[in-house]
């Protein structure tokens, strides 16, 4: 009835699932830059080049690099349906609350860019949160055919890039190898330093940054961000029963073009030594990734229905729930265990033991998050956000789940 108090509605458990998936993949990848400085310079580290070294990075590049921050995005963009409902329902103006929100999300950023890790992502969310605003009134259609221009427009970029590096002379490629050489042995005596040169090799590698930012993460993460609000505004994961034809499209899609331009990617990326294929393969995987991407969003709902009253869901859901404070705390961990701010042991990790970290560091994260969900409504830096959202102190203890 009019004037009636209405109750908060539940938290959608699959989108904080997925949220809880999305952060293990997510670390999976951010581990290796924080393991080794040789990370992303297209060379392999020397001291890490045997054969279970490279297949440990091709299986990483393979399965979780370039998709699960799309899965972030995704989720991003789908919540930003969830957080129009929730101004609606308090009659706040929605412009105002999501421009407040997207302020702290970038102070949090820039602070985490700088003490814990360069390759912060929530500055880049901040920045395309103002353009999905703009956006926001958009109809599916019209939202899903940005996005695909958006990733084809991206693809095509590194393509062309690709091909000029084709035409370099052979010279130019081991100027290009003495030199990354040098600039990984200047990082690593960064970090291992003291913390103070490691905020300033941050610093310092954030001025170089903004091109994978601007022409790689950028355009694939709006593109998500699109494809999340078109799904928001049907519900889907809602009413993820209803969308069964859909999500065997996903998988299909996945299957039979997302997994091999992955596995182009990944083969490109580990054992190609010449930069041009490197590109080149890297044009494939940004083609494809969403596609990937969408099949693993089919195949966790498949398994969420297998698991929905089982343990494992609910820790999923739980660590979702607080899926900000767990993405700054794993940076955190990591980042005192491999820079001078604690055990220094940057260059001295294989591959295979970061990826036995990143699970081992996940695995706590599980009960960690449902032992602090019990006794409080959000997780402290979602509370923080929260107050930021609404201008007003929300509660701190729980005594119920809503979105806002």
């Amino acid at each position: 009835m009019p004037g009636a108090p209405t109750t908060p509605p539940a938290r959608i458990a699959d989108v904080d699932a997925l949220r809880g998936c999305a952060l293990f993949g997510i670390l999976v990848v951010n581990i290796g830059a924080f393991a080794t400085p040789w990370f992303g310079l297209g060379l392999t580290d020397p001291a890490f080049a045997g054969a279970v070294d490279r297949a440990t990075h091709f299986l990483v590049a393979l399965l979780f690099e370039t998709k699960f921050y799309l899965l972030f995005s995704f989720l991003f963009g789908y919540s930003f349906t969830l957080q129009m409902q929730a101004a609606a329902r308090a009659g706040a103006p929605f412009a105002p609350r999501m421009l407040r929100r997207q302020a702290g999300l970038w102070l949090l950023g820039a602070l985490h860019a700088v003490f814990l890790f360069h390759g912060d992502i929530l500055t880049t969310y901040a920045v395309l949160g103002m353009v999905l605003l703009a956006l926001h009134r958009c109809g599916e259609r019209p939202a899903l055919i940005m996005a695909a221009f958006l990733v084809i427009g991206c693809a095509g970029l590194w393509a062309a890039m690709a091909w000029l590096q084709g035409l370099q002379p052979p010279g130019d490629a081991v100027e290009h190898a003495v030199a990354m050489a040098r600039k990984a042995a200047a990082a690593l005596a960064a970090y291992r330093d003291t913390p103070v040169t490691v905020i300033a090799q941050h610093v310092r590698e954030l001025g170089e940054i903004w091109v994978v930012l601007l022409l790689l993460q950028a355009p694939c993460a709006l593109a998500m961000f699109l494809c999340g609000l078109a799904a928001g505004k049907r519900e889907m994961l809602l009413h993820a029963a209803a969308y069964l034809p859909l999500r065997r499209r996903l998988l299909w899609a996945g299957a039979l073009a997302g997994l091999p331009g992955a596995a182009c990617y990944a083969w490109t990326s580990v054992y190609a030594g010449d930069q041009a294929w490197q590109l080149a393969g890297l044009a494939v995987g940004v083609a494809s990734a969403p596609l990937l991407t969408g099949a693993y969003v089919a195949l966790a709902l498949a398994l969420f229905d297998r698991l929905r009253d089982g343990t494992l869901f609910s820790l999923l859901a739980d660590t979702g729930r607080m899926a900000l404070s767990n993405y700054l705390l794993q940076s955190a961990i990591c980042a005192w265990l491999f820079l001078a701010y604690g055990a220094r042991l940057m260059g001295s990790v294989s591959p295979l033991g970061a990826l036995a970290l990143a699970a081992a560091i996940f695995c706590a994260q599980l009960p960690l998050s449902r032992w602090w969900l019990r006794g409080h409504a959000y997780g402290p830096v979602e509370w923080l956000l929260r107050a930021l959202t609404i201008a007003a102190w929300p509660r701190w203890r729980r005594t119920g789940a809503a979105y806002l």
